[in-house]
């Protein structure tokens, strides 16, 4: 038992201490007699409070209030209730001081008859009680509340809300948590929230985890939406947006795991596993069969036991992160990594491909067509400029290891290398280091391309990923590719140097990967990449043999559908630089930018050397103005 505390509940020892690091500006996280918990991230304007009912179980519904900087997790039963009353009037009394006023959200949750499934197992639409006084005072916060839960919407199902003026603002079982008359005297307000309990069965009571979620997720942004609200008109305590009123203490168990996702992560580089380590004895058996026969290709031994590693995976406590935002994205990582080592397993089968669409995705009919339109209108007869002049392998380490050097200065704690390989083909950053394939012939002209493909985006977001708290932005959010590749191919024409051929190749990979997931063996492909699309037999051979390996691997596509996606950010006015914040995808960019608000996220150190530059500043308000791909070579 806490000190302080006794069979009675809260002790005035007890609430003393709670009271005077709240006064003192500190933290407060610590467990309450008979299971409760508080959490008070910093002082802050407002607490969600949560009674645990004693004559019922309530599954699922404390995780509605856990997620917020400030909640208070109380037993209701009768002898903690003058404990709890006490705590709040002067939690109440404290903050007043500070910010002029305090406003109270309990939470509850409705009857579970209420949320039975029909008789086709239909859930009931998520639906909330939303229970004021009559004052108008706070007006303005509570239909911010009303217009928010309005707006969330569960597998489909919008929610409905009904608003109360002047009702009983307490779960049924249990009196008001504090008179409402007391705690405006203090300068307090209460609410109360019923919420349909959508979340668990009506007859046995067990939670549906992905509903729980769901609700969660919209009901902290929601109830972020309210305070911020209620701070702005009520308070004197200044926020620049509602993100910044969530949480921005991490927790032990946000550090734990993380760094045991990133271990798992660290644990196997599933690229270097999908590439063949035979490719110059499978191109020369391809020419001498006379492209008539498929060539064979061999992979390095895995690392891992694929099935041990996912053990350790679903050991990892993820249902311990209370922030839903946060708890996503590890769920998410969890996921994709599991479905890498399942691949790893299918590999050289055909299962392999079924796994990579569910990791890449396949190509739309849009992306399909638009690369096609680059293949037609682009001659296969365009050249590289100066094409003649070839940087050799080593040369063209030198120089990128200048541009790392040049990072290096600013941060540094960069430990990123290049070096020369012979086990790969083409460039490859593996763990922020670039490894350059030995065989690989690099025209002069595409030089600065490449570096600033290669360096100043994927080392660069690998080192600002690096720097943040959470290990996942440099290991990489599920989904970053596409993304990630989209802002390596634009850093080649924000220096000038996405040439025609580039382009070209680039869309040759999305018909390459559609003409795969169509059933068109690696024989049938060579020939459409050759024969129709005017590419030279090895470098057909070279599409071909990246987009086949391991059994069917659709992640080339990405190239061309991220830079696509990322012109339409562009022209809808999305901000460039934020991107650069680690290994993130387009769908997380609304997180990101929470985590950064909420103080979470550090600023990146790094900023691509390109953005320094008079011409790239140009390109880049050309883009933002509206281009499609083909504009980006004329």
């Amino acid at each position: 038992m806490p000190p302080g505390a006794d069979d009675k509940g809260l002790s005035p020892r007890l609430i003393q201490s709670i009271v005077d690091r709240v006064r003192r500006g500190q933290s407060v996280r610590r467990a309450l007699p008979g299971g409760g918990r508080i959490h008070i991230d910093r002082p802050l304007p407002f607490i969600v409070v949560y009674r645990i009912p004693p004559k019922r179980a309530d599954r699922g519904t404390k995780r509605l209030a856990i997620g917020e900087a400030s909640y208070l997790v109380v037993p209701g039963d009768r002898q903690y209730r003058a404990g709890t009353q006490n705590l709040v009037r002067e939690l109440t009394r404290t903050m007043v001081e500070k910010f002029g006023a305090f406003l109270v959200l309990e939470i509850w949750s409705g009857h579970d008859d209420d949320a039975r499934l029909d008789a086709h197992g239909d859930a009931p639409p998520p639906a909330f009680r939303l229970i004021s006084g009559r004052s108008k005072a706070i007006r303005s916060t509570v239909e911010a509340l009303d217009r928010a839960l309005s707006q969330i919407v569960v597998f489909d199902r919008k929610a409905t809300v009904e608003l109360v003026r002047g009702g009983r603002r307490a779960p049924l079982e249990m009196p008001q948590l504090v008179p409402p008359g007391q705690l405006r005297k203090l300068g307090g307000f209460l609410l109360g929230l019923e919420v349909r309990s959508i979340y668990r069965d009506a007859d046995n009571g067990a939670p549906y985890p992905l509903t729980l979620r769901a609700l969660d997720r919209q009901m902290a942004r929601s109830m972020l939406l309210a305070f911020y609200e209620f701070s702005q008109e009520q308070t004197s305590y200044r926020e620049p947006h509602y993100q910044t009123l969530g949480r921005r203490a991490v927790v032990k168990a946000v550090w734990d795991v993380d760094r045991s996702l990133a271990e798992v992560s660290d644990a196997f580089d599933f690229l270097l596993a999908a590439t063949p380590v035979n490719l110059a004895e499978a191109w020369a058996a391809f020419r001498r069969s006379k492209f008539q026969k498929t060539p064979a290709f061999r992979y390095r031994p895995l690392p891992v036991d694929p099935p041990l590693l996912k053990r350790k995976l679903y050991d990892i406590p993820i249902e311990r992160v209370e922030d839903p935002t946060l708890a996503f994205l590890f769920r998410s990582k969890r996921t994709e990594l599991d479905r890498h080592l399942t691949m790893l397993l299918d590999r050289n089968t055909k299962r392999f491909l079924w796994g990579s669409l569910l990791v890449y995705g396949e190509v739309n009919d849009q992306d399909l067509n638009e690369a096609r339109r680059v293949l037609e209108t682009l001659s296969p007869r365009s050249r590289e400029t100066g094409q003649t002049a070839i940087v050799s392998p080593a040369d063209f380490v030198a120089q990128a290891a200048r541009e790392i050097n040049r990072y290096r200065k600013v941060y540094p704690t960069l430990t990123s290398k290049a070096s020369v390989r012979t086990d790969i083909v083409g460039l490859m950053v593996s763990k922020g280091d670039l490894l350059v394939g030995n065989q690989t012939r690099i025209p002069k002209s595409r030089v600065e391309a490449l570096i600033q493909h290669e360096v100043g985006t994927h080392i660069l977001t690998y080192a600002n990923g690096k720097a943040q708290p959470f290990q996942q932005l440099h290991t990489g959010l599920p989904d970053y590719e596409e993304l990630q590749e989209g802002l390596a191919v634009f850093s080649e024409y924000m220096v000038g140097g996405l040439s025609r051929p580039r382009l070209r190749l680039l869309a040759a990979r999305v018909d390459c990967v559609h003409a795969m997931v169509q059933g068109a063996t690696f024989i049938e492909t060579f020939r459409r990449l050759n024969q129709k699309w005017g590419f030279s037999q090895r470098v057909a051979f070279t599409i071909a043999m990246r987009v086949y390996r391991g059994g069917g691997l659709t992640k080339d596509a990405v190239y061309f559908k991220g830079l696509v996606r990322l012109l339409s950010y562009l022209k809808r006015g999305g901000e460039l630089e934020p991107l650069f914040v680690g290994k993130i995808p387009v769908d997380a960019i609304p997180m990101i930018k929470e985590l950064q608000w909420r103080r979470v996220l550090n600023p990146a150190p790094l900023r691509p050397s390109y953005l320094n530059r008079p011409d790239s500043r140009k390109r880049l308000d050309a883009a933002r103005h509206g281009m499609d791909v083909i504009d980006l070579i004329r």
